[in-house]
């Protein structure tokens, strides 16, 4: 950029380097010298002045200080010092150099108290970089001038002073290109302009031609259509200025009308009340709207406490029952567990499991039949296997009942069906025609196969029952075992077992006893005298036969039935239709084709009734 060229709208940003508030103090080489001269020409005669030779010029930098003749040099060196002393040197020397720094710029045509800009504040340094700005906003008076006064602030302690106020002349400036490989000297000043960094205070450094390609200048002819459209826009502004000015004179001189302005505020007026007037019918819509929902509101509250009292009430009923369930509850529960306890007795009775005297520890037997611990020689005999799969199947059937009765569904179902019992996984990805695996074994490998996963199925099946009481299993492995100790568990307690309930087989002599109403009430009242009675223990064989006065009952109405009412009618029941061996007078009635069966016991129709 050519010197003439450079203005402040040019100017993007300044650094400061080197900063100093020592003053120089001294005298410059070339003048020390000249003052010689000037003595040496009053003081010597005329031949010696044409003796002296000129000297070399030094520059105005170096000011350096006149050397005494005995001065002593001293040692700047912090070898020898102590901690203590190096830090505050130090500290010293940073608060003699360093401080807070900010600039601002001043114009000759404005107020030397109103900046066109202020930097912001530098914080402890001696160089700074402040940020780039940008003056367009001040302007073209501003932007257009060439020169500039900078005045630099510092803060040192406490207080703010002026530390540098300096007049700059943008066509003055010495292009440096960038601010490395400089010696800057004290408060040096560097401006960045659009192409490059300058400086007053340092030479001048020729820039590099930029390699573009050279572009056509304008014409004579161009400039002068531009110079004469220049001319041509001043002229039209002068005379919008004078035009603006002939009327301005007019309003002045011409009276004021008020009609006008009395009819613009009328119809302002009138469109503003046309839109407070539509305002209020919206408020009233809209107080409308809430009153319909605060009623809607009330209504529905009223609605939700009325339901709340009567939840209240259900409340207070619930739980003036509360108790009283609880106590059902309790008891219900009781009572299931007593009757698990006693069915698993009577499983364990109708499947006993006894250890082998002969056999290995944990050998266990079921219905006198022994069953390896998934252990067994798959090439034994046939009746070995016969053996093993009657008392797989017994296991089977016992595992079958037992999910019914503890009430806890199998993963593994199974079909129970003697010795040709199988299981099916319905949890493996195996295809639908190969899910059931036989708890018997059959010739061949595969076969094998499934018979050994099947008696693994059989095996999680017992994990499970045993999981479900809370039984730990060591060895899914020992069948029987882990089944005895399922049915001990779930058999054992501390309370009289409960007895069954009324009925079983007893109940088949309903069809055959029907309509007889002195034998109904005789056998009633038989039962309930047995039931009063308390009977004997589940499970003995007295349970099982019928006393001696509801024999003689039932022989009695046998005998009415049969014709022979009166006489000795149990000894002659007694004596079979051959005349050998006695037959009992009780039969069942399975024989006769008309009787009508029936299976609704006394214990049944209790049954039902508690569940209705």
């Amino acid at each position: 950029m050519l010197s003439q060229n450079r203005r402040l709208r040019h100017l993007h940003g300044i650094y400061l380097r080197n900063l100093s508030f020592t003053k120089p103090q001294g005298r410059a080489a070339d003048d020390l010298d000249a003052d010689l001269l000037s003595s040496t020409f009053t003081t010597k005669p005329p031949d010696a002045q044409h003796q002296h030779q000129l000297h070399h010029a030094r520059s105005s930098e170096s000011l350096n200080l006149r050397p005494r003749a005995n001065a002593r040099r001293r040692s700047t060196t912090l070898a020898n010092t102590t901690p203590v002393t190096r830090h505050k040197q130090l500290e010293y020397t940073v608060e003699s150099r360093a401080a807070d720094v900010f600039f601002s710029l001043h114009c000759d045509g404005h107020d030397d108290e109103d900046p066109i800009y202020i930097s912001e504040v530098g914080q402890r340094s001696m160089n700074f970089n402040f940020r780039f700005f940008d003056l367009s906003s001040a302007g073209p008076s501003v932007t257009r001038l060439s020169e500039v006064n900078i005045r630099l602030w510092a803060k040192r302690r406490t207080s703010w002073g002026l530390l540098l106020t300096q007049d700059i002349d943008f066509r003055s400036l010495h292009y440096i290109g960038s601010m490395r490989n400089h010696h800057f000297p004290p408060n040096c000043l560097i401006f960045h302009l659009e192409d490059g960094m300058y400086s007053l205070d340092l030479a001048s450094k020729r820039p590099e031609p930029k390699q573009t390609t050279p572009l056509p200048t304008s014409s004579y002819n161009a400039l002068m259509k531009l110079s004469n459209l220049n001319n041509s826009i001043q002229d039209a502004l002068a005379t919008r200025e004078t035009l603006a000015a002939q009327i301005n004179s007019l309003l002045e001189s011409t009276p004021h009308d008020a009609v006008p302005h009395a009819q613009e505020s009328a119809h302002l007026a009138s469109t503003y009340l046309a839109t407070q007037k539509r305002s209020l019918r919206a408020a009233q819509t809209r107080r409308d709207d809430l009153k319909a929902s605060i009623q809607a509101r009330k209504e529905a509250i009223k609605e939700g406490r009325s339901a709340q009292s009567r939840a209240e009430d259900h409340v207070e009923h619930a739980q003036s029952k509360l108790p009283a369930s609880q106590a059902l509850i309790s008891v219900t529960r009781e009572s299931i567990h007593g009757q698990r306890r006693r069915i698993c007795e009577d499983l364990a009775h109708i499947f006993p499991i006894t250890p082998v005297p002969s056999g290995a520890p944990l050998s266990f037997s079921i219905c006198n039949i022994p069953l390896p611990n998934s252990d067994y020689d798959p090439a034994s005999s046939s009746s070995i296997e016969d053996s093993l799969s009657a008392a797989l199947g017994y296991v089977a059937q016992l595992t079958h009942a037992l999910q019914f009765y503890l009430c806890v569904p199998l993963s593994y179902p199974i079909t129970p069906f003697g010795s040709r019992s199988s299981i099916r996984d319905n949890i493996s990805l195996l295809p639908e025609t190969q899910r059931d695996f036989p708890l018997f074994p059959r010739g061949g490998a595969n076969a094998q196969y499934r018979f050994d996963y099947g008696w693994f199925l059989l095996n999680k099946d017992i994990e499970a029952l045993c999981v479900s009481a809370g039984l730990k299993i060591v060895d899914i492995r020992h069948t029987l075992p882990n089944l005895k100790y399922l049915l001990y568990v779930c058999s054992a307690g501390t309370d009289e077992v409960p007895e069954r309930k009324r009925g079983g087989i007893r109940g088949l002599w309903a069809g055959r006893l029907k309509g007889r109403v002195g034998m109904g009430s005789s056998l009633a009242s038989t039962d309930d005298g047995a039931s009063s009675a308390g009977g004997s223990r589940r499970g003995s064989m007295d349970s099982e036969i019928l006393s001696g006065k509801q024999r003689d009952t039932l022989n009695r109405a046998l005998g009415r039935e049969n014709g022979n009412g009166s006489g000795d009618h149990s000894r002659q029941s007694s004596i079979g239709p051959l005349g050998g061996r006695p037959q009992s007078p009780i039969r069942l009635p399975f024989d006769d084709g008309d009787v009508k069966l029936s299976l609704r016991t006394k214990g049944l129709r209790e049954g039902v009734g508690a569940h209705i």
